[in-house]
């Protein structure tokens, strides 16, 4: 297995050196220059220093001087851990032998002033006659060219300028007028491609030694683009142009905010302003987004996202609030927009026309494209825009302040550094009405997958101090590993024939079995901010509701339009058939007895009892003949050992809420370096909770992992029972399996509303191993709050039973002596569950947990 490697990013910034000759570059002279163009901003200050400073002090001919200095510092073990030698680092250079490099400014503080200062710099200092800024859209090219048309008519900064400068006052142009000496030309990518009247081939070839290239949005430059339309095509030969051999560039910077190649940082960055530090500064808004959310369909979770939007809007009053939605693609955009539209209209009571104002989707379709010249208007209050549905490639350019609340709809929109880096930043703008105290952005992403991304958007948060779980491949414990074996489904569709044509359908007992309901209920959802404060906040969550009338009329349309498989239905008052239909009456009576059964009161039942109603008819009205039915086959079994175990991480900061760390008392020779100084500073910090680490003896901590984090209190209550010497000594070894990627076992669960199923898969949460009698017993336990019966655990029971069953039978066909043993185990069995272990009715199948007993009833 490769091993994954981790690092700090500001570790891998390229360290430009500051002792320059001062009689080759004097910088001084544009201090009050840099003063007032940067205010009290001074990380933009540092920016173009440092930039200036590596473009034009004579010390760099090309960035791989750059990089050959920093490589050979021997402080820089990042970048040594990062690449085998400095033949791989100069190998995967984008822009190489130019005087090329990237500066990295997180969204929303001020990339434009940086990039017109580093341009009105170097043609004062006569390096360069002829500035190019590209961009990947029209979007940002407007608000570029507004920015310096500002600043170059601002008679204050003009007058900073130096005497001595070459070219002083730019002119701002794009690329339909002549590129003269002292100009900054702004222009998208797409004009050099698309635009025939364009100037920048007449005006730049064969000079390009003497042009200064500012890319914005650089990270469009090195990332794969998938579109096929002509923008994207467009896109990809951006750096195909940089690199032109009619041209001959060789000064070249790119600025972006999200420094990344899908999860790989830049590998050419000389400055950084992070988002974490933005965000420390007060510089941009506070950030939170959610650790933990129950929602169980998109009803109830667009319920929530308009109970923020609301919240927002009596919160931030002088402005109006904006809540964006961003997708993976525009099929799902075009999909989002209609249904959050139908959502809204009915929740506010809107006419159609009212709704349509308040959505605006932004995409790169044709049906689109007016929408995107709104985008500058949707910050003011008299544009009706509140929602914005965009996809998530097409998210830089805004320069929207009032965004508070931004919703990755789906994992694929937020599941790499560029995607979370990009989301992230399309609401980080603070409006001018609430500089202080700092206004915050909501990131309602979905807790079902933020789990899985979690490390991704510490280190794009900085969130650094982490800890990770590892398998020890060396050392006493090391002994503790073991094999076990897996089996997967292999699926085959067959015809089938009907068993037997129903001949009679009896209701006579004028009810059905409904469940208990509530028509509304509050909801607790938890966001993590950048300090590791936990926020809960509650939604009154209404569950959608049907009369009895609309259930009887449904029912009605189905036995009038569908053929009857069975000749007679009974009910209480009569017999039945098709050509009989029996009276809405006596349907609506069977239905208002079945809801007094279960104390509901009213007229109206929620979704689950509607199609369970539904349902029972429908068998009625089902077809006959042959059917298509999956037939599963079992593969043979395969070994999976724990060495192979994934590395796992935990930010440091969980362990404030519910997560402990369990390490033995010689952690110091298991860790290594960074792990162990980051554990031991936990341990002396006073602030955590005790529930935060347990140090076990190494003699009775019988795990193959250095260490082992737990996230909720069951969990951890379950380890510490492992590790107590009376059990520890029954057992041979046990193993935490990862949440994903160790030990995987296929599941099927209905979807809301019973129509459908999917497939997906989980990894219990330990395995532990007894020897006995040359055999080797494998308990698989999923550990569990009290009484958690949800559907989810209902399916993983039923298929997990079913898959240790087929396993088992597998290895005895294959005389591999093991036997695999699983159980739901919640705190209210533990008690019983290790006395069953000391005494080995464990091992023999007499124990049956209290929630075994829950999900084995209910299916």
């Amino acid at each position: 297995m490769q091993e994954v490697k981790t690092y700090k990013t500001k570790d891998l910034i390229l360290n430009v050196n500051k002792l320059y000759d001062p009689i080759k570059l004097d910088l001084s002279q544009w201090d009050r220059f840099l003063d007032v163009l940067c205010s009290d901003r001074q990380y933009q200050k540092e920016a173009i220093q440092t930039a200036i400073i590596y473009l034009a002090s004579g010390k760099y001919n090309s960035i791989e001087d750059l990089v050959k200095e920093n490589w050979n510092d021997s402080r820089r073990i990042e970048l040594k851990n990062r690449y085998k030698d400095i033949e791989e680092y100069l190998r995967k250079i984008q822009l190489p032998n130019k005087l090329s490099a990237t500066i990295d400014l997180a969204t929303g503080t001020g990339k434009s002033y940086v990039i017109y200062g580093i341009a009105q710099i170097m043609l004062g200092l006569g390096l360069v006659d002829k500035v190019l800024v590209l961009c990947p859209s029209l979007t940002i090219e407007k608000g570029l060219k507004e920015k310096f048309f500002s600043l170059s008519g601002d008679s204050r900064l003009k007058q900073t300028l130096p005497e001595s400068a070459i070219y002083k006052n730019p002119a701002i142009i794009d690329a339909n007028s002549t590129i003269k000496n002292g100009d900054i030309c702004v222009e998208n990518i797409h004009a050099v491609y698309e635009n025939n009247s364009s100037s920048i081939m007449d005006s730049l070839m064969w000079v390009g030694e003497k042009v200064l290239i500012l890319s914005d949005e650089a990270h469009h430059i090195f990332n794969i683009v998938s579109g096929r339309d002509q923008q994207s095509q467009n896109i990809k030969k951006w750096k195909e142009f940089l690199l032109g051999n009619e041209y001959n560039f060789y000064y070249m910077l790119g600025f972006t905010g999200t420094a990344y190649i899908e999860d790989e940082y830049f590998n050419d960055v000389i400055y950084r302003y992070s988002l974490r530090q933005a965000v420390d500064d007060k510089m941009v808004k506070m950030i939170d987004y959610v650790s933990k959310d129950d929602s169980i369909d998109q009803n109830e979770k667009f319920q929530k996202i308009l109970d923020n939007h609301i919240q927002n809007k009596d919160t931030y009053r002088k402005v109006k609030p904006l809540t964006i939605l961003i997708t993976k693609d525009i099929t799902k955009a075009k999909q989002l927009a209609e249904e959050l539209k139908e959502f809204l209209g009915n929740k506010l009571d809107l006419q159609k026309e009212e709704v349509e104002k308040k959505v605006l989707i932004v995409t790169s379709h044709n049906d689109h494209k007016l929408n995107v010249a709104r985008l500058s208007r949707v910050d003011d209050k008299e544009d009706p825009t509140e929602w914005i549905v965009s996809v998530s490639m097409l998210t830089e350019g805004w320069d929207v302040k009032n965004v508070f609340q931004i919703v990755p709809w789906e994992d694929r929109a937020f599941c790499s550094k560029l995607l979370i880096a990009q989301v992230l930043g399309r609401g980080l703008r603070i409006p001018s009405e609430y500089q202080s105290p700092q206004p915050r952005v909501r990131v309602f992403n979905h807790d079902a997958w933020s789990r899985n991304i979690r490390g991704l958007v510490d280190e794009i948060l900085e969130i650094e101090m982490k800890l990770i779980s590892t398998p020890l491949k060396e050392g006493e414990r090391s002994k503790y590993h073991f094999n076990l074996y897996n089996i997967e489904y292999d699926k085959e569709q067959q015809e089938k024939e009907s068993q037997k044509e129903h001949q009679e359908f009896d209701y006579t007992k004028g009810y059905l079995e409904l469940i208990a309901q509530v028509e509304e209920t509050e909801k607790e959802t938890e966001y993590l901010d950048l300090s590791g404060i936990i926020r809960e906040k509650n939604t009154l969550v209404q569950y959608n509701t049907y009369t009895i009338d609309e259930i009887v009329n449904k029912i009605f349309d189905e036995f009038r339009t569908r053929e009857w498989e069975g000749k007679i239905l009974r009910l209480p008052e009569g017999t039945y058939t098709k050509e009989n239909l029996p009276p809405k009456e006596e349907i609506r009576k069977i239905i208002r007895n079945s809801m007094d059964r279960v104390g509901i009161k009213g007229d109206r039942l929620v979704g689950k009892n509607k199609y369970k109603i539904e349902s029972m008819f429908s068998t009625l009205l089902r077809k006959k003949g042959k059917t298509i039915v999956n037939v599963w086959k079992v593969t043979e079994p395969y070994e999976i050992s724990t060495v192979d175990t994934d590395r796992e991480t935990i930010a440091v900061g969980n362990l404030r809420h519910n997560a402990t760390v369990f390490h033995t008392d010689n952690f110091d020779i298991e860790l290594n370096q960074d792990i162990k100084e980051t554990l031991q500073a936990v341990l002396e910090d006073e602030t955590f909770p005790r529930s935060s680490s347990r140090q076990i003896n190494p003699y009775l901590f019988k795990t193959p992992l250095d260490i082992v984090f737990t996230k909720y209190e069951p969990e951890r209550k379950f380890i510490e029972s492992l590790c107590k010497q009376n059990n520890a000594s029954k057992l041979s070894a046990w193993v935490k399996s990862r949440d994903q990627g160790f030990y995987s076992i296929q599941y099927s669960i209905t979807t809301t509303g019973g129509k459908h199923s999917k497939q997906q898969s989980f990894n219990p949460d330990f395995f532990i191993k007894i020897s006995e009698n040359d055999y080797e017993y494998y308990i698989v336990v999923e550990v569990k709050s009290d009484n958690d019966e949800s559907d989810e655990n209902k399916a993983k029971y039923k298929y997990a039973k079913q898959h240790f069953n087929d396993l088992n039978e597998k290895l005895t066909q294959n005389n591999i002596k093991q036997k695999y043993i699983f159980h739901f185990l919640s705190p209210n069995s533990f008690v019983e569950f290790f006395d069953y272990l000391r005494n080995g009715k464990l091992i023999n199948g007499e124990f049956r947990s209290d929630l075994d007993d829950k999900l084995e009833k209910n299916n």
